[in-house]
């Protein structure tokens, strides 16, 4: 075995306890045959003052037998109770409150090493585990493994061809069961629930069945199906050229011409964003008459909507690839681009017309941090830091998440004021009329599910020729396993048409029912009869609990939010748990669904609930540190994935018909302020409480000496 991670801990036992820890010998067996085969390992080292100290580690696995063994002989040096635990408390009590992460991996090797030597209690003599270990050796000759020397008549050596495999159906079947099982329950975890919860509120609270039940069960086992082609393709084929890219670009080029490509590319996966189709679904929903300028965005301007978001995501691409090489802090940075994008929204608000287009302009930013996004941006960025050797820092990886769900306001604001000086809204009416009439003799290319195939195509193969063309012809480099990678974007462009055809069938029409027939709970619907269900009061009580608890679900049903909670809870060295971010998070996005709901039913303008939002945020910001403040800001972003993104907008627009508001946008929009708010609160409790404790601790440990 490989000696790096007993070095590595040795020198974080140095580092954090001053013990100066020095090896002196070290070996390893095998005790036990077969599968159940245990790793042995003795370490002998030197301990201060001088003697030996010796000990043993027994694991399934050799390198937690090692870190095992090691643990051993200090705690055989340190005989008191407590052992390593207790050097290693003692040094906490003096590190700051956000100490790195190694502390808190040595605690956990401490408490393993404790509860592994209660499992061991049984002594073992040293020549009996040697000679077990010697028994159950088996050597093998490599000659034995390689094929037998074949030559021709002339004496030249045949080369060996191996003979093709042969693989029957059944065991295709062994072979591919687990590989595609575990990829389609990852993504039916998160769908399955929602569906479930929506069809049994509309059933058991709003007395209504599930129409056309059958097409959207289809639509949702093809959102699945998509979703899990799609995130394989994903890791298969995109990543590989973001990772080449990002490693091999900054050694070619210089940086103009690197932050350029990161530009374009934050354009290119913007497009590809499954949730991005949502924009041009949910545009037919919208009434022309009522809200003309946002009709001509999500319509008439649809395409170039999607490219003004990319240009934000691409802005945002640099300068988080900005922030990697030079280090800065995320917070002047949040408030840079806070400024011009609450200063847009207060000029949009002051103009009638205009002022419908706030609720999609800041539900924008929520499409764009998607599974694409996020990790090729992300991916390329850390890989140009990396190789400026400027990415080690902990909290590198984060700021891109924020950045890009702030600069995409900024562009769809600009966008429509850049409508409304060249369109007035009677030639928008005027015009989406034609449009109507001539719909009746559509083209095939415009029905599904052509549409979706042509969507697909348009979304992926533009960006994978971007990249290839960078890749040969900038970089001049090979990309390794080609198959593989064109095996995993045949994968992707496949799962972002199926998906398609899902989030058609499936997620937007249960969206909008739901959305539809929830205000039937306190208002009259004319698709329920004996609405309203409820007398006024309980049913707006009705209608906010759907939302809040919907939020609070499809949140915790993230698997994004997982990853993140384990990264907080090593950068706060345990003192945010994991739970704690995963519900706070949750009850953010569940509070700010809640509320969007409460926009839509009352129309309450969006700013009304964006500015003093913001104006909390930048408050709580400016009082956090730099950890909460990369945590919250980006979690934002990690609760909306490809399924809540889908179906929250076309709940909306369903719910806004319903009441007949002018729009049904607000709430994504909500849903991502609200864990910025939560979570930086929190933080900041759990940094008073960390101050508190360890003020505590130290006062004890004073009473303690003085006693003594």
């Amino acid at each position: 075995m490989r000696r790096w991670p007993i070095d590595a801990f040795l020198d974080a036992l140095d580092r954090e306890c001053a013990l100066r820890p020095q090896m002196h010998e070290y070996a390893e067996h095998s005790a036990g045959g077969g599968a159940g085969a245990r790793a042995v390992a003795q370490v002998e080292r030197d301990v201060v003052g001088g003697g030996r100290a010796y000990g043993v580690g027994v694991h399934a696995s050799i390198v937690r037998a090692s870190l095992l063994a090691v643990v051993s002989t200090v705690n055989r040096a340190f005989p008191r109770p407590g052992g390593l635990a207790r050097v290693l408390h003692a040094a906490r009590s003096e590190s700051p409150v956000l100490s790195p992460a190694r502390v808190s991996y040595q605690e956990k090797l401490a408490g393993l090493d404790q509860e592994s030597c209660r499992a061991m209690a049984q002594e073992i003599r040293f020549g009996e585990l040697t000679r077990e270990g010697s028994l159950e050796h088996q050597a093998v000759s490599y000659n034995e493994l390689t094929p037998k020397r074949v030559v021709d008549v002339d004496g030249r050596e045949i080369p060996h061809r191996p003979e093709r495999i042969h693989v029957r159906s059944i065991d295709l079947f062994r072979l591919l069961a687990p590989y595609v099982g575990v990829r389609f329950i990852d993504q039916a975890r998160t769908v399955v629930p929602l569906a479930l919860y929506l069809a049994l509120f509309q059933l058991l609270l709003l007395h209504q069945a599930v129409s056309e039940a059958t097409l959207i069960t289809a639509g949702f086992v093809a959102v699945i199906l998509g979703l899990m082609l799609f995130m394989e393709g994903l890791k298969l084929g995109l990543m590989p050229f973001s990772e080449v890219i990002g490693h091999s670009l900054p050694k070619k080029l210089t940086l103009p011409f690197v932050l350029a490509i990161a530009f374009l590319l934050g354009i290119g996966v913007t497009f590809a964003e499954p949730a991005i189709g949502a924009l041009r679904v949910v545009g037919a929903s919208v009434d022309v008459e009522k809200a003309p300028y946002l009709y001509a965005m999500l319509n008439d301007w649809s395409g170039v909507l999607v490219l003004v978001i990319g240009m934000g995501v691409g802005l945002a691409a640099v300068m988080g690839t900005l922030r990697f090489l030079e280090g800065w802090s995320l917070k002047p940075m949040i408030y840079l681009t806070l400024v011009p994008t609450l200063g847009l929204t207060v000029f949009v608000m002051l103009d009638p017309q205009m002022s419908q287009i706030l609720g999609l302009a800041w539900d924008s930013g929520a499409v764009t941090t998607g599974p694409v996004t996020v990790p090729l941006v992300l991916s390329l960025g850390i890989g140009i830091a990396s190789s400026a050797s400027k990415g080690a820092s902990s909290l590198s990886g984060f700021g891109i998440v924020a950045l890009a769900s702030l600069f995409p306001i900024i562009a769809v604001l600009l966008l429509g004021i850049l409508i409304s000086q060249s369109s007035t809204p009677e030639e928008i009416i005027t015009g989406a009329r034609s449009a109507e009439a001539a719909l009746v003799g559509a083209t095939w290319y415009t029905r599904t599910p052509v549409a979706e195939i042509i969507d697909g195509l348009r979304a992926i193969v533009p960006l994978v020729a971007f990249l290839f063309l960078i890749l040969i012809f900038i970089l001049r480099e090979k990309l390794q396993d080609a198959r593989i990678v064109a095996y995993g974007l045949v994968l992707t462009v496949l799962g972002l048409i199926v998906f398609n055809l899902g989030l058609s069938y499936g997620l937007a029409e249960l969206g909008a029912q739901a959305g539809g027939l929830v205000p039937a709970a306190f208002s009259r619907v004319a698709a329920v009869n004996n609405s309203p269900l409820y007398v006024y009061s309980l049913g707006i009580t009705v209608a906010l609990v759907f939302a809040l608890v919907l939020g609070f679900g499809a949140t915790l049903a993230e698997p994004a939010l997982n990853a993140l909670g384990f990264t907080v809870e090593n950068l706060t060295n345990g003192a945010f748990k994991k739970r704690t971010l995963l519900y706070t998070v949750a009850a953010g996005v569940g509070v700010g669904m809640a509320l969007g709901v409460l926009k839509i039913i009352f129309e309450i303008p969006t700013a009304y609930l964006i500015l003093p939002g913001y104006g909390v945020a930048a408050v709580l910001t400016a009082l956090s540190s730099e950890e909460f403040v990369n945590v919250a800001w980006d979690s934002a972003g990690v609760t909306t994935g490809p399924i809540t993104v889908p179906l929250v907008l076309a709940m909306g627009l369903g719910f806004g018909n319903a009441v007949g508001a002018v729009d049904g946008f607000g709430i994504l929009s909500m849903a991502s302020i609200g864990p910025i708010v939560s979570v930086l609160a929190t933080g900041l409790w759990v940094q008073v409480a960390a101050r508190r404790r360890a003020r505590r601790e130290e006062v004890e440990s004073e009473e303690a000496v003085a006693a003594a």
